[in-house]
């Protein structure tokens, strides 16, 4: 029988009822359509890699998008593209193309694993750039209305990870459940819309600018740009190496904070701010985590299965034999200690499905 911990990048989650590998779009609406007309819990999955699962697994359907196809239109003298990939497309893929091929505005987000589809839901992003500079329509098949739509830039309603795809997993589907573990709407495909150009977007991240010794605001070549964005994501254990165990992860575990600006005030003097949208305040996790006396490694007991990572303190890492409840554990530990330290609630990135945190 099928596990989730064979189809996460964690690995762990136990068993599933059913899964479907969708080849052709018709085929994942039919899979879709006949869970949900079943009442059968549906989990779609791409790459896995901002997922925990329970280590009951899954009752239900899991439907995973093996379609990989990108298209391309240029849209005149003006150097404009527009680009769409199926939902099951790698990420890296597409971003591995776009910089060979210079499509500018991809370059900042090499090395993020999963696939193509889930980046709108989750607004991806990494050093100074976000799905959402360059998406320009997503496809989606909405469960309510059974039928496919478009939605345009201006209908995604993108926010710091965050979006109306990823808020419609929230809502509440027919019978008054909601619609989790899948949102209402499942991406069918993206359309990204660009400019060719041989240099980079201009580098707005402190740390990727000083990795290529440049000033922030700089152009640098893309190619140039994806080396460093690898080289930094390696040294960090965020490019995924079946021989490293710092990588079976799920990325970031928690989301950097937003605050009020009276409760950023109330933080110590030396913690990082950030402006955001709304008169927010952001603030880093792990700078948080650190403080709270969780160095890289940390792990509840001496002989735990999971720990974080050893390179990077945002990581939550399987270093063998972790369950879900390990990680859990784990991730409650540290939840618990920043609290304590700083007030401030972390709230994990991935999805969960069967576990409570």
């Amino acid at each position: 029988m099928t596990t989730l911990a064979e189809l996460t990048t964690l690995r762990v989650g136990g068993p599933i009822r059913s899964l479907v590998e969708a080849r052709t779009e018709r085929d994942l609406i039919d899979a879709v359509r006949e869970a949900d007309a079943a009442g059968t819990p549906l989990l779609m999955l791409g790459g896995g890699s901002n997922l925990l699962v329970g280590d009951e697994g899954f009752d239900g359907v899991v439907v995973r998008d093996a379609r990989a196809d990108i298209s391309l239109q240029n849209d005149g003298a003006c150097g404009g593209l527009s680009i769409t990939a199926t939902a099951g497309t790698p990420w890296d893929r597409l971003v591995e193309q776009a910089v060979a091929e210079d499509w500018m505005g991809f370059e900042a987000l090499s090395g993020i694993p999963g696939s193509t589809g889930a980046t709108p839901v989750q607004n991806v992003g990494a050093y100074g750039q976000e799905v959402a500079d360059t998406v320009a329509l997503v496809r989606v098949w909405d469960r309510l209305e059974e039928r496919v739509r478009s939605l345009p830039l201006v209908a995604l309603q993108f926010g710091y990870r965050d979006s109306l795809l990823k808020r419609s997993m929230r809502g509440l589907a027919p019978d008054g459940d909601a619609w989790r573990p899948t949102p209402r709407y499942i991406v069918l495909d993206v359309t990204f819309h660009t400019r060719m150009a041989s240099l980079s977007a201009p580098i707005k991240y402190a740390q990727l600018a000083a990795a290529l010794d440049v000033a922030e605001g700089a152009r640098v070549p893309l190619t140039e740009v994806r080396e460093a964005v690898l080289a930094l994501r390696r040294s960090k254990g965020m490019v995924l190496d079946p021989a490293d165990r710092d990588t079976w992860s799920a990325g970031s575990f928690f989301t950097n904070p937003l605050l009020t600006a009276d409760a950023a005030a109330g933080l110590p003097e030396d913690a990082p701010r950030f402006a955001a949208a709304g008169g927010m305040v952001k603030t880093s996790a792990a700078w948080l985590i650190e403080r709270a006396g969780f160095a890289r490694g940390f792990a509840v007991a001496a002989d735990a299965p999971a720990s974080l990572s050893t390179k990077h303190t945002l990581a939550l890492t399987n270093r063998g034999q972790a369950s879900a409840a390990d990680i859990v554990a784990l991730a409650r530990a540290i939840q618990a200690g920043v609290a304590a330290r700083f007030g401030v609630d972390l709230v994990p990135e991935p999805v969960t499905v069967g576990v409570d945190l």
